[in-house]
């Protein structure tokens, strides 16, 4: 539970954002829950700072459903978002790969080009680590997931093999000067 000053607002959304970040859910205002498992101390840890130091409250409370429906609705909470993290995770692929095609489609094959893909995929890769280290329940999206991630990988690869050869063309005989 968080409690912070309203003023000023750059505290309540640096907190916000460590809890998103780290997929808590939001159970109501300054409410928050995460499943009790080792991967989520840091970032409760982290945001019970960032509230210290804001001249906040936080509180942290050990909680299970009072009876077992209340457990599974939690469960059922925590999986539903961590499916909607999965389903923006898949649309971030699909614009990686259309980016990609558009790139190809263009003939852009430069260096400056194939490294901002490079970096793109390295932080979908990124996104799938934290991702799947906090679908602790296993959404079913997450299989999906990894296979469209080695999918994008081996797009960037084929691109990149194209932005070499582009760039090791020898000049055809038209285009060679006298």
């Amino acid at each position: 539970m968080i409690r912070l000053p309203a003023d000023p607002s750059r505290h309540r959304v640096a907190v916000w954002r460590e809890l998103r970040r780290i997929g808590a859910l939001s159970l109501g205002q300054g409410i928050w829950a995460v499943p009790e498992v080792p991967v989520f101390a840091d970032g409760v840890r982290r945001a019970l700072e960032l509230t210290d130091g804001a001249g906040g409250q936080g509180l942290t409370l050990q909680a299970s459903g009072r009876t077992a429906e209340d457990a599974a609705r939690f469960r059922e909470m925590f999986a539903a978002a961590r499916s909607a993290d999965w389903a923006e995770f898949l649309a971030d692929c699909g614009k990686f790969e259309a980016e990609i095609a558009k790139e190809i489609r263009i003939a852009t094959f430069t260096l400056a080009e194939l490294e901002e893909e490079e970096q793109s995929l390295a932080r979908l890769r990124r996104r799938h680590r934290d991702l799947t280290a906090r679908d602790v329940f296993g959404a079913p999206e997450a299989a999906e997931a990894a296979i469209r991630l080695k999918w994008c990988a081996a797009v960037c690869e084929d691109y990149a093999e194209r932005v070499f050869a582009a760039l090791h063309a020898l000049p055809t005989s038209d285009e060679e000067t006298p």
